[in-house]
């Protein structure tokens, strides 16, 4: 699937729970990070995977459902990357990040203490292992 069909289903809320995976994710983030300001690709991936997990029957609990932290630390990590020269589709950022696609990049970062509180689900919490790349702002609701 093209990358722009991609994007036109994900903003349709139309990708299937199980198809729903963490290189999904690091597609749709990278897609609006090449092409948005981080504020407004934030926006987009916020509202897109709450109205996808909508759509899917998803609901937020304390241990499920959207979490804020999950996505503005990756999307302040695939910024960084975007920002040293992107790729012209997301096939090829993969094929140049490997590392990406491990979903436990953010170990690096954080404790699964911190990552995984109730309080980083709701709100953005910056880590408190070593700071994220870059220093985009989080406050763009």
């Amino acid at each position: 699937m093209s990358d722009r069909d991609f994007l036109s289903e994900f903003e349709s809320a139309a990708i299937p729970r199980d198809r729903w995976t963490h290189r999904e994710h690091l597609r749709v983030a990278f897609l609006y990070l090449r092409d948005l300001p981080f504020a407004d690709a934030l926006v987009r991936l916020r509202s897109g995977i709450q109205a996808l997990n909508r759509a899917n029957g998803v609901r937020d609990t304390a241990t499920s459902g959207y979490h804020e932290t999950l996505t503005v630390a990756w999307a302040r990590v695939v910024a960084s990357v975007v920002e040293r020269g992107a790729a012209e589709d997301f096939d090829s950022f993969a094929q140049r990040n490997p590392s990406l696609l491990d979903k436990h990049v953010l170990g690096a970062y954080y404790s699964n203490e911190r990552l995984f509180a109730s309080e980083a689900r709701a709100t953005f919490v910056e880590p408190d292992i070593a700071p994220l790349p870059g220093s985009q702002p989080v406050d763009a609701r």
